[in-house]
């Protein structure tokens, strides 16, 4: 598959690079530094400069043409402001949606949040995120044109992954190591059976190629 990933530099996008690209997948990572071009290609995937939060749906689009999935990784990053969490969270997610829809591409993941909800409380950094990752959530989820998949993880670690975890559309709080989440996204990509679910992820005791077979029916 050829398979292109907003959000390319960032930590679960790099393992989910180095998943698809050992396995034979055509990986496009899209960044925003140059300088980060290099890590990509470590990681098997081709490096692809572009600003999600400057770039036009039409821009976005051509980039994705001919591509059989989209997996959307990107976040504005624990240091930054609630204005960035509007932009990146919510506003690259919308036009990376709309984009895979102008460039017909039909399969697409999306890298929530556990907690995320539009209607979520509060004024702080964390709460607007919260908010920020419902609305991008809600909106796709509205888009016919998508065979979508929200994956929500608990607490991200940097533990090494153990493949153990429970995948279910609610399975409480709980941490879920980074390596673990990029091959339950890989192991999705594989699934199409598990679109229009929206799953949380935590570690837990079955295999990920299991877990993900029993939400998608299998």
């Amino acid at each position: 598959m050829r398979i292109v990933i907003a959000g390319g530099h960032g930590q679960i996008a790099l393992r989910l690079e180095k998943l698809l690209a050992a396995r034979g997948d055509e990986v496009v990572g899209i960044i925003r530094k140059a300088e980060q071009g290099d890590d990509l290609r470590e990681s098997g995937a081709e490096p692809l400069l572009l600003d999600l939060e400057s770039a036009s749906v039409e821009e976005v689009a051509e980039r994705l043409r001919g591509a059989d999935a989209a997996v959307f990784a990107a976040g504005a990053g624990p240091g930054s402001g609630s204005a960035r969490k509007d932009t990146v969270d919510k506003g690259a997610a919308v036009l990376f949606a709309d984009a895979a829809v102008r460039a017909g591409v039909r399969r697409f993941l999306i890298v929530s949040s556990m907690g995320a909800d539009p209607n979520h409380e509060g004024s702080e950094i964390f709460d607007v995120y919260l908010r920020a990752k419902g609305e991008a959530d809600e909106y796709v989820r509205g888009l016919d044109a998508l065979d979508w998949t929200i994956l929500r993880p608990g607490m991200l670690t940097n533990d090494a992954g153990t493949g153990q975890v429970r995948l279910e559309a609610s399975t409480g709080r709980g941490p879920i190591p980074r390596d673990d989440v990029a091959a339950a996204l890989a192991e999705l990509l594989d699934t199409p059976a598990t679109a229009g679910l929206t799953l949380e992820l935590v570690s837990g005791s079955a295999p990920v190629s299991v877990a993900v077979k029993s939400v998608a029916g299998n």
